[in-house]
């Protein structure tokens, strides 16, 4: 029996040094796969976040550029106008007054007719303040002006 127990005693000790290797082994392995995991869901989390980035980028310049193209298209707009006196003589009254015509364009094509609007001038009324005041395109009369910024809004545009 002593025999046999030394004749068995290396096998257990190789079996059980195998055993041994192979469990150090396998947390070696899990170690380096839990730090593989780690760095994955770092790269992920990267990605994600630069992802979001470039994404509300995009969305930025797409609204910068809609923006852009709603401006130069309404900057395309304009107002001609002119303005003339005329004066009525009848028997015993002599009325002056101020014909202004207005008319809308899109760069040179008219999109309205003329816009006519006669009103009596008293004596030493100012024609250019006149004109003004009755302007239908004036950006007062459409209720727009200047945004918070101090710059034109879109139907301020339409009108230069």
């Amino acid at each position: 029996m002593d025999a046999l127990l030394w004749m068995f005693l290396p096998l257990f000790v190789a079996a059980g040094s195998a055993l041994l290797a192979f469990y150090i082994m396998q947390a070696r392995m899990d170690v380096a796969l839990a730090k593989e995991r780690e760095a994955l869901v770092e790269a992920r989390a990267v990605i994600s976040t630069h992802e979001e980035i470039v994404e509300h980028k995009v969305r930025a310049t797409e609204e910068s550029a809609k923006r852009q193209a709603l401006n130069d298209f309404l900057a395309d707009f304009r107002v001609e106008e002119r303005h003339y006196l005329r004066e009525s003589k009848s028997l015993f009254l002599n009325r002056k007054s101020m014909v202004l015509q207005e008319r809308l364009y899109f760069r040179n094509i008219p999109l309205c007719n003329w816009v006519e609007h006669e009103m009596p001038i008293e004596e030493g009324g100012d024609i250019q303040q006149l004109a003004k005041a009755c302007s239908i395109f004036a950006t007062r009369a459409l209720g727009a002006g200047l945004n918070g910024n101090g710059t034109a809004d879109a139907s301020t545009r339409l009108l230069r």
